[in-house]
């Protein structure tokens, strides 16, 4: 049971440690602390509030001493001694109130001014703590970026991680569909795959109809550098061409000139 107790604890801590902010834990600290500084002026107010109790008692009570004395100074002036006893014992009861009154005054006077020191002395405290307390919360800060800005350019960060390995997923989708089109391509290019739509020919007949097509061309080609050089064989068509209109021209002469001399002869 203890070897199960101590296990629970130390799982129990690291699961803590590793959801503590020591920022926050130090705020949690100050609080605490300021808390305290405020009990401790609550008391410091409560000792003062009994401390003027006090004076306000003896000071009532004085008055009444006061009185009792004029008063036994009055009888003794008319002539009534047992009258001014009276006061006189009177007083001397009060006067005893008033010195108890006074030693409590005193006791309270005392711990006032040891709570007042006490609570000037937790103040600076409060304040020292403070101001290291924000220090060390500056300093884990920065040092806090610093790692992360560290982990973010050595790729260890988990974010930067998750980017790494989004971009190796789409590296490797991309070359796996580069190489799947290079296959298929090869593949109907070889005659070992069929194009659906008929348009995909062998290496052979893309060949022969380059050839083909290339030919062509050529013939073409000669026709019309044989044409605009004015070869012999341009020559003989242009004269014969030039001929034939030629005896079209004379025969259509010839017979308009055998109709005019019908027509004299007529």
């Amino acid at each position: 049971m203890k070897r199960m107790k101590l296990i629970f604890q130390a799982k129990a801590n690291k699961a803590l440690d590793k959801y503590e902010d020591p920022r926050e834990t130090l705020d949690l600290s100050y609080q605490k602390q300021l808390e305290l500084l405020q009990k401790v002026r609550r008391g410091v107010a409560d000792v003062a509030t009994s401390r003027k109790r006090l004076e306000l008692q003896m000071k009532g009570l004085q008055d009444q001493a006061d009185k009792h004395e004029t008063q036994a100074r009055r009888a003794l002036e008319v002539g009534r001694e047992d009258l001014a006893r009276e006061a006189l014992s009177r007083r001397g009861g009060i006067q005893q109130q008033i010195t108890d009154l006074q030693t409590q005054y005193t006791a309270l006077q005392g711990e006032e001014e040891k709570l007042t020191r006490a609570s000037q002395s937790l103040q600076a405290k409060v304040d020292a703590f403070r101001t290291k307390k924000e220090t060390i919360k500056a300093t884990y800060t920065a040092a806090e970026a610093t790692t992360r800005i560290g982990e973010a350019f050595s790729g260890i960060s988990e974010e930067m991680s998750d980017v790494g390995m989004a971009i190796q997923r789409a590296e490797d989708k991309t070359l796996q569909l580069q190489a799947r089109g290079s296959a298929i391509d090869e593949l109907l290019a070889s005659g070992a795959l069929n194009d659906p739509t008929g348009m995909a020919k062998d290496d052979i007949t893309a060949e022969l109809e380059r050839l083909s097509s290339g030919s062509d061309v050529d013939n073409q080609l000669e026709a019309m550098k044989r044409e605009l050089s004015g070869g012999p064989s341009a020559n003989a068509n242009r004269q014969l061409e030039a001929g034939a209109v030629g005896n079209a021209s004379n025969s259509g002469v010839s017979d308009a000139e055998e109709v005019r001399k019908e027509g004299e002869a007529r």
